[in-house]
């Protein structure tokens, strides 16, 4: 994505409306509001497919186990390995709060 486009006065609002979040019910009333069902469907789709990337699992099982098309993989996998480190950083953040609550 470009740089640019998070100097736009709107995606500063929506990036400022994400980061102030205070719990996942409000998240998810954000999330029912803002994006269709198949919208959040799909951005979900890309979290599991980063996490199964993370965890190593290849393509097919991945494929399989999510139905995302190899394409969305080779995408995620690429801003996972190449990207901006949003998807590295949330699933630290998982896997911390997963440990936390063991």
């Amino acid at each position: 994505m470009q740089k640019d486009i998070f100097k736009d006065e709107s995606v500063k609002l929506l990036v400022s409306a994400l980061a102030g979040i205070e719990s996942e019910q409000e998240c998810r009333m954000l999330l029912e509001d803002l994006l269709s069902t198949k919208e959040i469907l799909d951005i979900s789709q890309r979290v599991e497919v980063a996490k199964m990337l993370s965890e190593g699992h290849v393509y097919s099982k991945i494929a399989e186990k999510t139905g995302a098309s190899t394409a969305t993989i080779s995408r995620v996998n690429r801003s996972y390995t190449y990207g901006a480190g949003g998807y590295t950083r949330m699933l630290k953040r998982f896997q911390k709060k997963k440990t936390e609550e063991e």
